[in-house]
């Protein structure tokens, strides 16, 4: 590892390039990676065609900017992958509170240390994780939190007057020189800081308890916000929107391939001294909870359905198959469908109700995504799969209770005594003959398709039988097996 100049005059001598903004840093480390073609934002999936390619255009002409999007759409995440493009390290003035450049202090601490000590100022050095700081807005900080305030005491032990620029105690702005300043949920910011959040940045000044300070600070500032606080509640001000060089827009997983992709990356499903085999449908039926869950009209779409949904689903689901193997003492964990209905708490926690569904509830509604989600997979992997033999059996009587507690071969029995179903799974392949498992489940997902089209019924503890005589339930047969709008 190359050693640091540690004093001004090493510095000199050791020749490195000059000091450039961080808006240049950042722009020339970008073209290199551009360059070389490589990931801008490793671990971000599903905005390379979209998000990414709006971020390297802001970047690249060097604006600040603002992340649109509903919870969960990885902003946050975007905002602390910037890093990546900052250099390993940079120089600052020994004891600095915002990162004053040896060659162009801006604070009356640095220019006196450097005017003192000239080439044997000391100099550290400030790594890039270190040059990121970022605040949640909430309507209680204040212009002391995000640009500074006066220090007594600083006052009082250096013999300086108050209006003195030695005694003010830096904000998270300004100590955030040199680097990356993000701001999450900028409409919650109290009006009167956004005031000194945009001057300190577009003027490079701002009065503190009345008195005026200029710092010419070099900071990249970045933003998100909910579309509809941003638009909606207005509590941008004009000055400071018209200062954000950049609106980029995020978004959903616009697939369910993508929502996949990015469930199975985040969710934790490795567990210790444990073999763990999540099934390709059960993956992607999780996945469709949460695009059913978007369009259902119950549910508050301008919060929306966070991508962490799936996510912890998935965990949920896991961890309750891992319950199960322990118990029976099987030596692998393979979710069923029993473990998705276990994982409501995943589910309810993450949906905000319109007035309708809060009348419904949030459990009745989750069972209902559930049901649609398998139909909606069923779909997509048999969409003309036989199930009059199945849906007679349960007509003429028959019930099948499912136990949480079975293991994957005792439920796998179960489930072939029924008329039809293991011949729709061996039809449609959906799971491999050999596997207990993952036959199991592919056998559940008929079921539950089936129930949601009402063509049978499912009671909360796990018993199918013959549909209900309800109003407005398919027959047997019908030419559209598709299931009833259950948001009406």
């Amino acid at each position: 590892m190359t050693k640091h100049p540690r004093s001004l005059g090493e510095l000199k001598r050791a020749k490195l390039a000059g000091p450039r903004s961080v808006k240049d840093e950042m722009r020339a480390n970008l073209v290199a990676r551009l360059r070389e073609r490589r990931p801008i934002f490793p671990g971000v999936v599903g905005y390379d065609d979209t998000v990414v390619p709006q971020i390297v255009n802001a970047l690249l002409s060097r604006h600040n900017f603002i992340l649109l999007g509903l919870r969960g759409q990885a902003k946050s995440r975007i905002l602390r992958s910037l890093t990546g493009l900052l250099d390993d390290a940079i120089p600052i003035v020994a004891g600095s509170e915002i990162n004053d450049s040896p060659f162009a202090p801006i604070s009356k601490y640095a220019r006196e240390r450097l005017a003192a000590a000239g080439d044997d100022t000391p100099i550290d050095w400030v790594e890039r994780d270190q040059r990121f700081v970022e605040k949640l807005a909430t309507p209680d900080v204040t212009v002391a939190d995000i640009i500074g305030d006066l220090d007594p005491i600083k006052a009082a032990r250096g013999g300086h007057v108050l209006s003195d620029e030695l005694t003010i105690h830096y904000g998270m702005l300004p100590r955030a020189n040199r680097g990356i300043f993000a701001l999450n949920e900028l409409p919650d910011l109290a009006g009167k800081v956004q005031v000194g959040l945009f001057n300190i940045m577009q003027e490079g000044d701002v009065q503190i308890k009345g008195y005026p300070v200029r710092l010419a600070l070099d900071v990249l500032l970045c933003f998100t916000a909910n579309p509809e606080d941003y638009t909606a509640r207005g509590k941008i001000i004009t000055p400071l929107k018209d200062r954000i060089g950049s609106e980029i827009i995020t978004h959903y997983p616009e697939s369910v391939e993508l929502g996949v992709a990015i469930t199975s990356a985040e969710s934790w499903t490795a567990r210790p001294d444990t073999k763990v085999q999540v099934s390709p449908l059960v993956s992607e039926l999780v996945e469709r909870i949460a695009f059913e869950a978007r369009t259902d009209r119950r549910i508050d779409r301008r919060s929306g359905v966070s991508q962490r949904m799936p996510i912890t689903v998935m965990e949920n689901a896991v961890s309750n198959a891992e319950r199960r193997a322990i118990a029976l003492g099987e030596p692998g964990v393979a979710p069923r469908m029993e473990d998705i209905y276990a994982a409501l708490p995943a589910i309810t926690g993450k949906l905000e109700l319109e007035y309708e569904g809060e009348l419904v509830g949030g459990a009745t509604i989750a069972r209902e995504l559930i049901r649609r989600a398998a139909d909606a997979t069923l779909k997509a992997h048999a969409p003309h799969a036989d199930t009059d033999a199945i849906t007679v059996w349960f007509d003429e009587g028959a019930a099948l209770q499912v136990s949480d507690e079975a293991g994957a071969a005792v439920m796998r029995a179960a489930y072939e005594t029924v008329p039809g179903l293991a011949a729709v799974v061996i039809e449609h392949a959906l799971a491999p003959a050999n596997d207990d498992a993952q036959f199991a489940f592919a056998c559940e997902l008929v079921l539950e398709a089936l129930v949601a089209r009402r063509r049978i019924s499912r009671s909360e503890l796990g018993r199918y039988g013959r549909a209900s005589n309800e109003p407005g339930r398919r027959r047997r047969g019908s030419a559209d097996d598709a299931p009833e709008d259950l948001t009406a």
